[in-house]
């Protein structure tokens, strides 16, 4: 069986995000609020009107864009999740399998920063998963 997706709305959401020219500043280790959109199959979806999940700044390319890790307030279990504790209040987990690269014009607000050592684990992470 086939989810119905609404790639329409999102459509119309991305055209409108596309129009924008921002003065986003993100760093980091830090957590955005970000429209990850309406996606292909398993690809991790955002949510609600603003097609929006929050997600973990990796690595900055350019003042443009960034390297992001979608997280998820689930409780999952398993090798392709990272516990990160509370965020924002709630318990969230980084999926590893969904890094992605953005463009600030996705992000929409900044919600909190992950401290170094569990950055460079959740870093560590990512990497055993999808490159070993």
């Amino acid at each position: 069986m086939v989810h119905k997706k609404d790639f329409d709305n999102w459509n119309e959401k991305k055209k409108q995000l596309h129009a924008t020219s921002p003065k986003v500043y993100f760093h980091e280790r830090e957590v955005w609020w970000c429209s990850l959109g309406i996606n292909i199959g398993f690809e991790q979806d955002g949510k609600s009107d603003k097609f929006s999940r929050p997600v973990v700044i990796l690595k900055t390319y350019s003042i443009n864009a960034a390297l992001v890790v979608p997280l998820t307030t689930r409780d999952k279990k398993g090798a392709y999740y990272f516990d990160l504790g509370k965020i924002g209040g709630k318990d969230a987990k980084a999926v590893l399998s969904q890094i992605r690269f953005i463009d600030k014009r996705r992000l929409i607000k900044k919600l909190d920063v992950v401290n170094k050592d569990l950055f460079e684990k959740l870093k560590s992470a990512i990497i055993q998963i999808n490159l070993s």
